[in-house]
């Protein structure tokens, strides 16, 4: 399968660049910027990232340009085009201000990588340093008003294979001209078929699920959510009755959630067993505040749960996890200098409790392309347009201690706050949407008496991977119509807050 290799310096558009890549129909990977490149013919090109540091900086991530060139054609992106320029001779200096926002292209040589730009098209520029000089036999082919070097290349037949560099980001929306730029490059620079496609990918991701698992038992942990059900669609596919799923309720899901969602696997065929293992975790959780040991309780329940539900299975070989592309990211790459934001929720270390082997079969794909798969797979809307819900669960939307009583309460909450937003037609255009309970009291009045209860906070996000999200401006009219029913309806609680934080600051959840 023919890819496209992203080195990492640590931009925040580096997934971006990947996600523009597979949109257009090519796989490709993040590898961190100093990684060792298996230079197969599937490879058909290179692209550097952006980067949070400057060129001149003492502690600048470097790499070696040169050697690339011998072997693939290489594409770089601001950092990556400044890092090339300055080690083959040119010139980069800090500019006078920094260039931040759109700017207008302008065209100096025709090139096949700008074929369909006009003049004066839009692109998006964030930097600090410009290139002011080019090493020699490099070409500028396109310059703005504020910089003489937008976009460049090396003169044809200078090295084995063509370099480009681009000072603006055509991975981003800003630039209008990003997208055919990028395909540009990856068809007339690259030479790629553009057939990466979800329908490629279940065929071949069944075929070799079949290779690798052959006659083997497989168990997988289900969540409801569309990540480990799409997984288990492919697994099925491939290996059939050998899948084995099991689902725990830790008694923080959803109200009614573990019994719909057994269900709706019934109804898709399915072998699952359910596990009621909630008083085990709630009395764990008696007593803990802090998010961090919630979250470490969870999972370490969750392992032995999971590890007593699979030794009554026989002859287990495997153990399938729904990983995603962007958690095989974090794991093995420096993500540049980046600094990790939290810890997460995981099964780490299931695998070497059970002594199975691992198989991910959605370990290439980002969110959005699980859904398309999913739907490919023929797999109902109310698992593709679930919202994202925590593995922690209800645990860390409530904010302190867990009791009982806050779990009921924030499950009733948010079960009138999903309700409303179904019927509304409004839940399919949030990302992700949930209650969460604050741990404060306030005065409230109803009828003739005065009360002391909760306060909830209604939080809605929009966003593509979690990675960066913005606040749903809901109608107020829909926003009063939840409040009211809440607090008519949930005992306990008099008060409702609508969280508009965008994230970064803020996250998504608040714990």
């Amino acid at each position: 399968m023919e890819k496209i290799i992203i080195l990492d310096f640590g931009s925040q558009y580096t997934q971006l660049i990947a996600r523009r890549l597979r949109e257009l129909g090519v796989y490709s990977e993040i590898h961190p910027y100093n990684s060792e490149i298996a230079y197969d013919d599937d490879v058909k090109a290179i692209i550097l990232s952006g980067s949070p540091f400057s060129v001149n900086d003492d502690n600048r991530l470097e790499l070696e340009v040169l050697p690339l060139l011998q072997h693939k054609p290489v594409l770089g992106v601001c950092y990556g085009a400044q890092l090339a320029a300055k080690q083959l001779g040119g010139k980069v200096e800090k500019s006078d201000k920094r260039e931040y926002g759109k700017a207008n292209l302008r065209i100096d040589k025709a090139d096949a990588i700008l074929e369909g730009i006009k003049a004066d098209d839009q692109v998006w520029m964030s930097h600090a340093d410009s290139i002011l000089g080019l090493p020699d036999r490099f070409q500028i082919i396109a310059s703005t008003h504020s910089i003489p070097v937008a976009a460049y290349r090396s003169e044809e037949g200078l090295y084995p294979h063509a370099f480009y560099g681009v000072q603006f980001h055509p991975e981003v929306t800003h630039s209008l001209i990003g997208g055919q730029f990028l395909k540009n490059f990856v068809t007339k620079i690259a030479d790629c078929k553009l057939d990466w496609t979800p329908g490629s990918f279940i065929e071949s991701t069944t075929e070799s699920l079949k290779d690798q698992l052959g006659k083997d038992k497989v168990i997988l942990g289900l969540s409801g959510g569309v990540d480990s059900t799409v997984a288990a669609m492919l697994l099925h596919q491939a290996i059939g009755p050998q899948l084995t799923g099991i689902f725990v309720n830790n008694g923080l899901l959803r109200k009614n959630e573990f019994t719909e969602v057994l269900e709706d696997y019934k109804v898709l065929g399915l072998n699952v067993i359910g596990v009621d293992a909630s008083e085990e975790f709630i009395s764990e959780l008696t007593g803990v505040s802090d998010p961090e040991t919630k979250r470490k309780v969870i999972g370490r329940v969750f392992i032995e749960v999971f590890q007593r539900e699979a030794n009554k299975l026989k002859d287990v070989d495997w153990l399938a996890q729904g990983t995603i592309y962007p958690d095989v990211i974090e794991s093995v790459s420096v993500k540049g200098p980046s600094a990790t934001i939290k810890s997460h929720h995981n099964v780490g270390g299931l695998p070497e409790k059970l002594d199975l082997k691992i198989v991910e079969p959605l370990n290439r794909l980002f969110k959005d392309e699980v859904r398309l798969v999913g739907r490919s797979l023929g797999l109902a809307e109310n698992f593709i347009g679930r919202h994202p819900f925590p593995g922690p669960g209800m645990s860390i939307r409530i904010l302190g201690e867990i009791t009982q009583e806050k779990i009921l309460l924030n499950q009733e909450a948010d079960h009138i706050y999903i309700k409303n937003l179904k019927e509304s037609g409004w839940y399919d255009k949030v990302w992700q949407a949930g209650t969460i309970l604050l741990p404060v009291k306030s005065v409230g009045v109803m009828g003739d008496e005065r009360t002391y209860e909760y306060t909830i906070a209604l939080r809605a996000v929009n966003s593509q991977d979690g990675m960066t999200a913005e606040w749903t401006p809901l109608p107020y009219g829909l926003l009063g119509k939840i409040s009211n029913e809440i607090i008519n309806q949930v005992k306990g609680i008099n008060r409702v807050v609508y969280d508009i934080s965008t994230k970064p600051p803020a996250t998504i959840e608040w714990e």
